[in-house]
C-alpha cells in the first residue's frame, strides 16, 4: 500500500483547451496526496524532470500520471525510479473522443483522475525477485527444425541438450530426394542438405546430442526444469530452464483413405511414400506392384484433408509437394503422363512461378472431385472423378495413384514431453491438435511457459520455414532465459515484475486457481490448497479473478486496487438523468480499439468509466458488488473474442468472464436488480468502429431499465 503518493496532470495535446485543468486539481485533490502539479508536457525532458524532483523531495511511492493513454509514451514513463507510475487516460480516454468544453466531458475527467488515484491507495510498485539459471535449453527433436534451434541457442552461449527418438539426428528431411526451391534464382530442385546442418552440430561445443532417446519426465518450472531422459538402459538427469519442442510430424493415416484406393493396391501410395520411392531408386520411378518402369502417374490433391471427416485443414505444404513430384515423373520420362487433380492449387509467392514450370513440362490439371479409384487388374488403377470446371466425368487409367496427405503433429496420441503438471502430460492442444498458444500474436509461444513449439509440430510447413521456425523458437526460449533471471515475465507482460502473493491461510481448497489458470501455473497438495510456481506464472490474474475469497493479489494489481477505482466514480444522483457505465476493458484489444477510436476521430458517450484490465479473466464478481451498490446503473465485460478462434493472450480469459456471469446472477439476485444491467461484449482491437455503436446500444437498454435504485 502506498501511503505518499502524487498527481501530476499533462495539460498539452488539447488537455488544457478542452477541461478546466483547476477542477481536474481539485478532483486530485480530494484523496488528499501529497502532490499536485501540471505541465504542458510531461513526456518532455523539462516536464520529466518535474516529476523525478517531486518524487524524490516528496518520497513519493506511487503518482498518477494523468495525460495520453497508457499505451503510449512508455519508454518515458516507465523510466522513473523506485516509484509505482499509474497512467490515467486524459487525452485518449476523455478530450479525443468527447466534445470539449462540454459539462459531461469535464465530469468524464474528473472521474478519471479520481479512479487512478483510487487505485494507488492499495498499489505498491513489485520488487524484483531474480532467479538462478542455468542457462540450458533442451530441443526435443532432431530433424531441421529441431537441429536449427539447437544451433540458434547455442550461438548465443547457451548449453543445448538435443534429444532425437531416432538413431540419428535428419528427421524427416533426410527420407527426401529433393527439395523445393527457396527461391526464383533456383531453376531446380535441390538435395536436402541434411548431412551438412548433422554436421554443424556436431560440431558446436555447446550442443549435446542424446539420440535414441526419448524424454521420460519433465518436473518442475522454467529455470528449474528437472528433466529425465532415456537413451535405452541410461537415465540421464539434467537441470535445465527452457524447452524448445520440435518433434516434427506423422502423415495423415492412409488406411482410412480406403475411398481413394488405399490399401486396394500397391500401386495407390502416399506422397510420403513416393517421395521415399523416387530417393530409394536415385530419381527412377518403379511401379510397386512389379518394378516396371511406370508411364503414368495420377496425384490426388487434399486427399484427406480439408474434409471434416478426416482433417479438416490444409497442411500447407501438400500442393508445393505434388508440384515437385509431378517434375520427378517428366524427369524420369519426358514422355510420361502426369496428372493432378486438386480442389485447389495453393502456390503462393514464387510457387507460383513453379506452378507455371510444371504446367509447362506437360502437367494435366484437373479441378475436380474423385468419384472413385479402384485397382486395375493387379497393376495401376482406374481414377474416375468430375471435373468441376468442365461439368463432366472423366475416367483415367493410371500406372501408380499418389495421395497428398496431410501432415499431423506428432503430439497427438504420444507421450513427448511427460511433464508432471496437474493439468496433464502433454501441452494442452489448440485447434486441431496443434500446440500454439495463440499463432499470429504469439508464433512459438504454448500454454505452458518456457516451453515452445517450432516447425511441422506447431503449424504445417516446408523445410526453409522449418530452419526459420527453428531458429525463431530458439530465440524465445533464450529470452525466456534471460527474463526469468531478472525475474521479469516473459509475454505477453514481458518486463513485469509481479507475481501472485497468495494468503493461504484464508484458502478454502476450492480449486477454482488451479484449474483455471490457462498456463498450468499452480499445482496443488493433497487437500486441494494451491501450490504456486512463480516461473511458470504469466500474471494475467486469472486466479485473482476465480478465487471467492480474494486472498490472490499482485503488488501492482489486486481486487482493492480496482474496488477503489469505482468507489472513486462520482454518481450524480437519479433526477440529474446522468446515467454512469462502468466498462472493465482488456487492455490488449478493448482498450487498444479505446484508443484507435481516439486517433480516428470517433466520439464515445460520455457517461462510460473504462477501468483497464490486464486480462478479462482477471474479473472479480465483487466488483459487481461494489458497482451497482453504489449507485452504478449497468456494467460491461469487455474482453476478446473466444471460442475456437480465440484472440485472448491469456488463452481463456473471455470465455472464463462469460461463464462466471452465471455467479453474478446471484448478486443481481441478492441486490434486486436486473441482470441486463450487466452485459459482456466481444471486442477486437479492430472493432473500433464499433465501439460508439456498442456504448449508446448499452445506455439505450439502461434507459428503458430506468435508474438504479441505489443511487442516493
Amino acid at each position: 500500500m502506498a501511503e505518499k503518493v502524487g498527481c501530476f496532470i499533462c495539460t498539452g495535446c488539447s488537455i488544457g483547451d478542452a477541461l478546466d485543468v483547476d477542477k481536474l486539481i481539485e478532483a486530485a485533490n480530494e484523496t488528499s496526496p501529497a502532490v499536485v502539479k501540471t505541465h504542458p508536457a510531461l513526456c518532455q525532458d523539462e516536464g520529466l524532470a518535474i516529476i523525478n524532483s517531486e518524487i524524490e523531495s516528496n518520497a513519493l511511492e506511487a503518482i498518477s500520471i494523468a495525460a495520453c493513454s497508457g499505451r503510449d509514451k512508455t519508454a518515458a514513463f516507465s523510466a522513473l525510479p523506485n516509484v509505482f507510475v499509474e497512467r490515467a487516460s486524459l487525452r485518449e480516454g476523455v478530450v479525443w473522443t468527447h466534445e470539449a468544453g462540454d459539462e459531461d466531458t469535464q465530469m468524464l475527467g474528473e472521474d478519471v483522475v479520481r479512479m487512478s488515484l483510487g487505485k494507488l491507495k492499495f498499489a505498491s510498485l513489485p520488487q524484483a525477485q531474480p532467479v538462478e539459471v542455468n542457462n540450458r535449453v533442451m530441443v526435443i527433436g532432431g530433424g531441421v527444425s529441431g537441429m536449427s534451434a539447437a544451433l540458434g541457442a547455442a550461438s548465443v552461449g547457451k548449453k543445448v541438450l538435443l534429444v532425437e527418438k531416432e538413431a540419428t539426428l535428419g528427421g524427416f528431411a533426410q527420407h527426401l530426394h529433393k527439395i523445393y526451391p527457396k527461391d526464383l534464382a533456383l531453376e531446380a530442385y535441390p538435395e536436402p542438405d541434411v548431412a551438412g546442418l548433422i554436421d554443424q552440430v556436431g560440431a558446436e561445443d555447446n550442443i549435446t546430442v542424446y539420440t535414441g532417446a526419448e524424454v521420460g519426465r519433465i518436473e518442475g518450472a522454467p529455470a528449474q526444469f528437472d528433466v529425465t531422459i532415456n537413451q535405452g538402459a541410461e537415465k540421464i538427469n539434467s537441470l535445465i530452464d527452457s524447452v524448445v519442442l520440435a518433434a516434427g510430424w506423422q502423415p495423415y493415416d492412409a488406411t482410412k483413405l480406403e475411398h481413394l484406393g488405399y490399401g486396394k493396391s500397391p500401386d495407390v501410395v502416399t506422397n510420403v511414400d513416393f517421395e521415399k520411392l523416387v530417393k530409394e531408386n536415385d530419381g527412377q520411378i518403379k511401379r510397386p506392384s512389379d518394378g516396371k518402369s511406370v508411364e503414368s502417374v495420377l496425384f490426388v490433391q487434399c486427399a484427406g484433408s480439408r474434409d471434416d471427416d478426416h482433417l479438416p485443414y490444409c497442411s500447407n505444404v501438400c500442393c508445393a509437394a505434388s508440384l515437385k513430384q509431378a517434375s520427378y515423373v517428366k524427369e524420369h520420362n519426358p514422355e510420361a503422363a502426369a496428372y493432378i487433380v486438386y480442389k485447389d492449387i495453393r502456390a503462393t509467392g514464387h510457387y507460383e512461378e513453379v506452378y507455371k514450370r510444371v504446367q509447362q513440362l506437360g502437367t494435366v490439371f484437373i479441378k475436380g472431385e474423385i468419384e472413385s479409384i479402384e485397382p486395375n487388374g493387379d497393376k495401376g488403377a482406374v481414377i474416375e472423378a468430375t471435373d468441376t470446371l468442365m461439368n463432366e466425368q472423366v475416367f483415367i487409367e493410371a500406372d501408380m495413384v499418389v495421395l497428398a496427405t496431410g501432415m499431423v503433429p506428432t503430439t497427438l496420441d504420444t507421450d513427448v514431453l511427460n511433464l508432471t503438471y496437474r493439468l496433464g502430460p502433454e501441452l494442452p492442444e489448440r485447434e486441431y491438435g496443434f500446440p500454439n498458444s495463440h499463432f499470429v500474436c504469439f508464433p512459438y509461444e504454448t500454454q505452458r511457459t518456457g516451453i515452445y513449439a517450432a516447425g511441422a509440430v506447431r503449424m504445417p510447413m516446408d523445410l526453409a520455414s522449418c530452419v526459420d521456425d527453428g531458429t525463431g523458437a530458439a530465440t524465445k526460449a533464450v529470452q525466456a532465459i534471460d527474463l526469468i533471471s531478472e525475474g521479469k515475465a516473459t509475454l505477453p507482460r514481458v518486463g513485469d515484475f509481479s507475481i501472485p502473493d497468495f494468503a493461504l491461510q484464508r484458502c478454502t481448497q476450492c480449486k477454482r486457481c488451479t484449474e483455471e489458470c490457462p498456463f498450468g501455473a499452480l499445482d496443488e497438495d493433497e487437500k486441494g490448497t494451491p501450490k504456486p510456481n512463480p516461473t511458470r506464472c504469466r500474471r494475467c490474474g486469472v486466479c485473482m479473478g476465480a478465487c471467492p475469497e480474494r486472498i490472490v493479489t499482485f503488488d501492482n494489481y489486486n481486487v482493492q486496487m480496482l474496488s477503489q477505482a469505482v468507489k472513486s466514480v462520482f454518481v450524480p444522483d437519479e433526477f440529474e438523468e446522468k446515467p454512469r457505465v462502468l466498462a472493465f476493458a482488456c487492455e490488449n484489444d478493448a482498450v487498444a480499439a479505446m484508443d484507435m477510436a481516439a486517433h480516428n476521430g470517433l466520439k464515445l458517450n460520455p457517461f462510460v468509466r473504462i477501468i483497464p484490465m490486464r486480462c478479462l479473466g482477471s474479473f472479480n464478481i465483487v466488483w459487481v458488488a461494489d458497482a451497482l451498490s453504489n449507485g452504478i446503473d449497468g456494467i460491461m465485460l469487455m474482453g476478446c473474442k473466444f471460442g475456437d478462434d480465440y484472440q485472448c493472450h491469456f488463452i481463456k480469459g473471455s470465455e472464463l468472464a462469460n461463464t462466471r456471469m452465471g455467479n453474478v446472477q446471484d448478486t443481481l439476485d441478492r441486490l434486486m436488480l436486473e441482470s441486463e444491467r450487466l452485459r459482456l461484449e466481444q471486442v477486437s482491437i479492430t472493432d473500433y468502429d464499433k465501439l460508439p455503436k456498442i456504448f449508446d446500444d448499452f445506455l439505450e437498454k439502461l434507459d428503458e431499465l430506468g435508474p438504479n435504485p441505489y443511487k442516493e
